[in-house]
C-alpha cells in the first residue's frame, strides 16, 4: 500500500435527529482494527477559547470490507459526562465549503499484513 494512498472516503449523513460518520474502504482490500482517535472540541463559550470542555470518542469498527461503507458509533462528552442524544456535537465536524477545517479526523487501521497505518482527513467549521 503507497503511504500516500488515502484508502478511506467519509461523509456525514443524517440519521434521524441526529449525525453519523459514515466511511467507505475506497480500496480492493479489507481493512482491520480500524479507529478514529478522540476529537477535542474548541471551547466556543469562553472568550479567546478556553481549555476544551467537549470531545467526541469513536467506537473502533473490527473490519470494513473493500468497497464498503461502515458508520462509526461515537459518543459525545461534555465536562467529563456523556452528553444526551440533543447535546451531541458530531454536526460540529461537518465541513463548509469556503471555511477553515480547525479539526482532524486521524484514522487508523491494520493493512492486510497486520502493519499500521494512519490517515489524517481535516474536517470541521
Amino acid at each position: 500500500m503507497n503511504i500516500k494512498e488515502k484508502p478511506f472516503t467519509f461523509r456525514f449523513v443524517e440519521a434521524g435527529p441526529n449525525v453519523v460518520l459514515e466511511l467507505t474502504n475506497a480500496t480492493d482490500r479489507t481493512l482491520k482494527c480500524v479507529e478514529v482517535l478522540t476529537v477535542f472540541l474548541k471551547d466556543e463559550v469562553t472568550p479567546g477559547g478556553g481549555p476544551s470542555q467537549a470531545h467526541i470518542q469513536f467506537d473502533a469498527i473490527e473490519r470494513i470490507l473493500p468497497t464498503e461503507k461502515s458508520v462509526m458509533s461515537h459518543r459525545t462528552w461534555i465536562n467529563g459526562k456523556p452528553a444526551a442524544g440533543e447535546r451531541d456535537l458530531l454536526g460540529r465536524l461537518r465541513v463548509i465549503a469556503g471555511e477553515a477545517n480547525p479539526y482532524v479526523l486521524d484514522l487508523s487501521w491494520q493493512d492486510v499484513d497486520g502493519k499500521t497505518r494512519f490517515q489524517r482527513i481535516p474536517v470541521g467549521h
